[in-house]
């Protein structure tokens, strides 16, 4: 059994036990989360109405707040000694899915 999850504006594919880094959430390390879930899979049966995925808990616990590697922007401009240099590091937030669970 899986789930697709929606947060931060992406979607993941997640299963229980699984751990997902997604943007930073807030709350601290071990605090339980609900994902919303935009479509889930049991076997053969797939979910993706609305009125029964609101039937459909996707729970997690927060593992750790961490940083995304450096990104460097580089910007040159010919002829002109036009350079700007800046770095970006996306805060991030471990998930651990604890289950998927149909009321």
């Amino acid at each position: 059994m899986y789930a697709i999850v929606k947060t931060g504006g992406k979607q993941y594919k997640v299963a229980v036990g699984d751990i997902v880094e997604v943007e930073k959430l807030e709350g601290e390390p071990g605090t339980e989360i609900s994902l919303q879930a935009l479509l889930v899979v049991d076997g053969t049966d797939v979910t993706a109405d609305a009125d029964a995925l609101a039937k459909f808990s996707v729970t997690g616990k927060l593992v750790e707040h961490t940083k995304g590697p450096k990104i460097r922007i580089h910007k040159f401009k010919n002829k002109t000694g036009y350079h700007k240099r800046q770095g970006h590091r996306q805060k991030l937030t471990r998930v651990e899915v604890t289950g998927i669970t149909g009321k």
